[in-house]
């Protein structure tokens, strides 16, 4: 019935691998929320303004990144723009296609905090000469970031998550060396179970450092 025998030392020996690819893992979700944050609030205001044609290219930005697979979009930039003789390296496909899916979701998130921020605020800030960037930037954007705190935590985890897709575009990231390692030595289990928990701890250090962040800057 159940002989399979387990062998880990194979997974001890390489483990140094792992946990470097898992930084790398870890760096290009970081790079990607920080450009998906930029990218995302810019495209939150153009769609607030609806004006002109900067408002349709965002909302097609947004639609086609909350409506599409995010294996669609890893190959749209890593093959698809190919035929126009754009060719990335692993490590740009992929941060390229989760910044793209960052953006279009955070971009709603910011939309909905800039809705629950109340207009009067506006309209007090201009009364009392401050100028309209001043408004954003010192009044209703720091509110926005706590509204939406919670929902760019989860993005960043589904970041983390997701950078696994791209070992189907030859990123050796966490998934992609795990991969790489098990196809070599044949012990499929034990790396994935290793990898499995190494993922569980990213995480779990990315939601506690979320909460001593949230403490420190929302004591108030």
């Amino acid at each position: 019935m159940f002989d399979y025998n387990f062998h880990w030392r194979p997974v001890m020996k390489n483990l140094p691998d792992l946990l470097e690819a898992g930084l790398l893992t870890l760096q290009v979700a970081v790079l990607s929320m920080v450009i998906g944050i930029g990218i995302g609030l810019c495209l939150a205001l153009i769609r607030m303004n609806r004006n002109g044609v900067l408002y349709w290219l965002a909302t097609a930005w947004v639609e086609l990144a909350r409506n599409t697979p995010a294996l669609f979009q890893l190959f749209f930039f890593g093959f698809g723009i190919g035929a126009f003789g754009v060719h990335l390296t692993p490590f740009a496909i992929v941060l390229a296609a989760l910044s793209f899916n960052c953006a279009g979701y955070l971009a709603e998130n910011f939309r909905g905090g800039f809705q629950a921020v109340p207009e009067t605020q506006m309209r007090a800030a201009r009364s009392l000469g401050m100028t309209q960037w001043q408004t954003y930037t010192r009044i209703i954007i720091p509110q926005v970031f706590r509204i939406v705190y919670h929902p760019i935590t989860n993005q960043m985890v589904w970041a983390v998550l997701m950078s696994s897709l791209g070992m189907l575009v030859g990123f050796r990231e966490l998934s992609g060396e795990t991969q790489f390692f098990a196809s070599r030595t044949f012990r499929i289990f034990e790396y994935f179970a290793v990898t499995a928990v190494i993922y569980y701890v990213i995480v779990k250090c990315i939601l506690a450092a979320s909460r001593l962040l949230a403490m420190r800057l929302f004591r108030y």
